[in-house]
């Protein structure tokens, strides 16, 4: 925490010292949301919530702009650095509102989370709106994340808030994302589609392939099943794609998942594509525990026991604690920080928790025979 100014220092070297000063607004509003949903877990700890509620406080004060969609970074004091060109600020925004409701039941919070809920579905069909760089002559496409987090959102808008008003979005969005990018011919979710739902053979960003993303997306409806119900043969495409994206993403001669790759293994223009991260890796974990939970499939265990080996006897760091954020493909560290721009204390907490509790449902939904097998 930033005791002097507010929010959160995020750039952490391997120690845990700052290196950078900058707030990032998807990492600071993570932050809440993380510390938020441990004060309400069963491992609540005092001060948890405090945390949570001084890092709203900064944010909301000097997160927004005047048509109060969130920056995408500020400096220390608070002063926005980086213009609200990113459409997830706004998503990280009504997360950590809306957990921060439900921990306190503060109606500030919950109208906070409804303006950035309502600001990301504004901007769906337009994320960048006026700092969109590309010209008429740039391919156009509908993104996986954007509707994937939609997803999630709508799930939690539904479980903090108590509120359904937003089911009708994700009723759609987990259509889209289930419809729309997945390939049945190649047995391959896209990141990006074209708006029409076709599929771009043609060009590096039409064949781009986010395994991680893919996962991840996937325990998001899982989830929505899970509390909602939901179509029996939906949940047997989701198992299939799940199926998918493990077979396709996992690295068989070094282990662990790929961050990007392409559909026809052509040359991909990201030159991290062979890095492996620690997201896809926390939302592999996550998927397969959720499927094994919901299908009983035993391969999806299997699935599971090979990501957590392989995770954590490469991602850990035995002298100062937590994980690395990036390695290389043959699984060594590449750089020392333990948080930065894009991570914090978010996917691998989350991961842990979720996992955690998975485990527990499926050791409580398994007979002591079948238990003792696994």
């Amino acid at each position: 925490m930033d005791k002097e100014f507010g929010g959160y220092f995020t750039s952490l070297d391997r120690d845990g010292s700052v290196y950078d000063y900058t707030k990032y607004m998807w990492m600071q509003w993570r932050i809440v949301y993380m510390f938020s949903e441990l004060h309400l877990s069963e491992y609540s700890r005092p001060g948890w919530l405090d945390i949570a509620e001084r890092g709203f406080d900064f944010l909301y004060k000097h997160g927004r702009d005047e048509t109060g969609h969130y920056y995408f970074a500020l400096n220390r004091k608070g002063e926005p650095s980086i213009a609200a060109y990113n459409i997830f600020s706004d998503c990280f925004a009504a997360m950590g509102s809306a957990a921060l409701y439900k921990a306190t039941g503060t109606d500030r919070y919950r109208r906070a989370a409804e303006d950035a809920m309502n600001g990301y579905l504004a901007r769906i069909d337009n994320p960048k709106a006026q700092w969109e760089k590309s010209l008429a002559g740039r391919q156009r496409f509908l993104s996986l994340g954007h509707y994937m987090m939609l997803a999630n959102l709508g799930v939690i808008m539904d479980e903090c808030l108590d509120a359904d008003r937003y089911r009708s979005d994700l009723d759609s969005a987990i259509s889209i994302v289930l419809d729309r990018f997945w390939n049945p011919e190649l047995g391959l979710m896209f990141e990006n589609v074209l708006p029409n739902g076709g599929f771009d053979l043609e060009s590096c960003e039409g064949r781009m392939l986010n395994p991680g993303h893919v996962l991840e997306a996937m325990w998001f409806i899982l989830n929505y099943f899970d509390r909602n119900g939901g179509d029996p043969h939906n949940l047997i495409k989701v198992a299939k794609i799940i199926k998918a994206a493990l077979k396709t993403g996992w690295d068989t001669e070094h282990g662990g998942l790929f961050y990007f790759m392409d559909a026809q293994n052509k040359p991909h223009l990201e030159l991290q594509w062979d890095m492996k991260l620690w997201w896809p890796q926390c939302e592999a974990l996550i998927a397969c525990l959720y499927a094994f939970k919901m299908t009983g499939d035993r391969e999806f265990y299997d699935w599971f026991v090979k990501f957590n080996e392989w995770t954590w006897n490469h991602f850990r760091d035995p002298e100062f604690g937590e994980w690395y954020g990036y390695l290389n493909r043959q699984g060594a560290p590449t750089h020392s920080l333990k948080g930065g721009k894009w991570k914090t204390f978010f996917h691998l907490p989350r991961c842990l928790l979720m996992s955690v509790r998975l485990m527990q449902d499926i050791k409580n939904a398994l007979t002591t025979t079948e238990f003792g097998e696994i």
